[in-house]
């Protein structure tokens, strides 16, 4: 029904996305990862909605399934991606995900992420003063990527210094989530895994011998009544904030600044000030949403029914993201980008268990970058026509040039 590795589509899928949820709320096909593996698709915001906050749904089949039967069909040794990916918070369901996010957040609290206003601010200058000294500039890659990176390295207390080298391997590790990963690129996603989880133990042992007030220190040493976090654990949750802060935050900035400029008036809005950024920012998730897709599995032994259809005991699901947030029977007039929306029941930070832990910061971080660029460069535009990523599950561009 969707041809998820067809270029136009990949270019602008909203126009099948669309098609296919006014035609059904469900429908099943095959991925070209794994055997042939059958996986059913959930179209529209009820159901999507519903089926995240349903404790029937999980993240974890293990129990169920082999991580060959998963899909993971390439003959090498999988462990230093398996073993990053086995205590994030993203692969886990209660009990464990509940005290692993519970001591987490015990450090990422609201009051830490708010203090990284400033940080925001500073960051978003710095890096405009760049930009707007050249003129011409990529908002990718001189912007959005370098200032993302950096919050986040500041909310952790890791080195700025090292940002190129941690924004490679969450490239090379989130190519694992697509639905047509090759070989090669599940290769480097193991290798990027065992050298990222090298480079996490590293600086969790200078902070264990040199604590400061940063976030790593503080998941160090945190510990409730149900104990403390292991380093497996650790190193699980340094990888996943580093790779969702910043991937969501970097390819929404994309996405919705293209949104805002392709409609002159919505970027006018804000300029004149009509629109405050926290509110366009709202905007920019739901219209081009950054992740388009989420899976779960069927957990129930006795099976659920979603959408009308019987789904059976390790089932897999996937809810379509883009389609939920264009949904008419949720949102009026869904295809239009309305700055002034501000409609927070989009789908982007998905919802119950799996709830963004980081939607508070990618909040602030995209509040403070947007508002500078409006603030700062009131008269920016295309310098060229944006070229789109070749890729689904991760949506956004590849480069977007302006020019001042």
């Amino acid at each position: 029904m969707i041809d998820f590795s067809d270029p136009e589509f990949l270019a602008d899928p909203y126009p099948t996305l669309n098609a296919v949820r006014e035609e059904t709320p469900i429908f099943t096909t095959g991925t070209a990862k794994g055997h042939g593996q059958q996986v059913t698709f959930l179209t529209r915001w009820d159901d999507v909605n519903r089926v995240q906050r349903d404790r029937r749904f999980g993240r974890v089949l293990d129990s169920m399934i082999t991580r060959e039967e998963m899909g993971l069909k390439w003959g090498f040794d999988w462990e230093p991606y398996f073993a990053v990916e086995e205590w994030s918070l993203l692969m886990l369901e209660p009990p464990e995900h509940t005290r692993i996010r519970g001591l987490v957040q015990k450090e990422f609290t609201p009051r830490r992420v708010e203090a990284l206003r400033p940080l925001c601010r500073a960051l978003a200058d710095r890096f405009l003063d760049e930009c707007l000294e050249r003129g011409d500039f990529d908002l990718l890659a001189d912007f959005a990527q370098p200032y993302s990176v950096h919050v986040i390295t500041g909310l952790l207390g890791a080195p700025s210094s090292d940002w190129r080298q941690l924004l490679e391997w969450s490239h090379q590790i989130v190519k694992m989530y697509e639905l047509d990963t090759t070989e090669d690129e599940a290769r480097a996603a193991v290798v990027a895994a065992a050298d990222f989880a090298t480079w996490c133990r590293a600086l969790m042992a200078d902070r264990r011998a040199y604590p400061t007030d940063d976030l790593i220190s503080g998941l160090v040493t945190v510990e409730t009544e149900e104990g403390r976090l292991s380093d497996a654990e650790i190193v699980s949750t340094i990888i996943l904030l580093l790779n969702a802060g910043h991937e969501a935050t970097v390819n929404t900035m994309g996405n919705g600044v293209t949104a805002l400029l392709d409609r002159r008036d919505e970027w006018q809005r804000l300029v004149a000030g009509e629109v405050a950024a926290a509110t366009a920012i709202e905007e920019m998730m739901r219209f081009d949403s950054p992740l388009q897709l989420f899976e779960r599995w069927v957990l129930d032994p006795e099976g659920v029914e979603v959408a009308g259809r019987s789904l059976q005991q390790g089932d897999k699901i996937a809810m379509l993201f883009g389609a939920a947030n264009r949904d008419p029977r949720h949102f009026p007039d869904p295809d239009r980008f309305d700055a002034a929306r501000g409609d927070r029941t989009h789908i982007t930070f998905g919802a119950g268990t799996h709830h963004c832990l980081g939607a508070p910061l990618a909040r602030v971080e995209l509040d403070e970058a947007l508002a500078a660029l409006v603030a700062r460069a009131p008269d920016l535009e295309f310098a060229a026509v944006p070229t789109r990523a070749e890729a689904f599950v991760i949506h956004g561009y590849e480069s977007v040039l302006v020019t001042t």
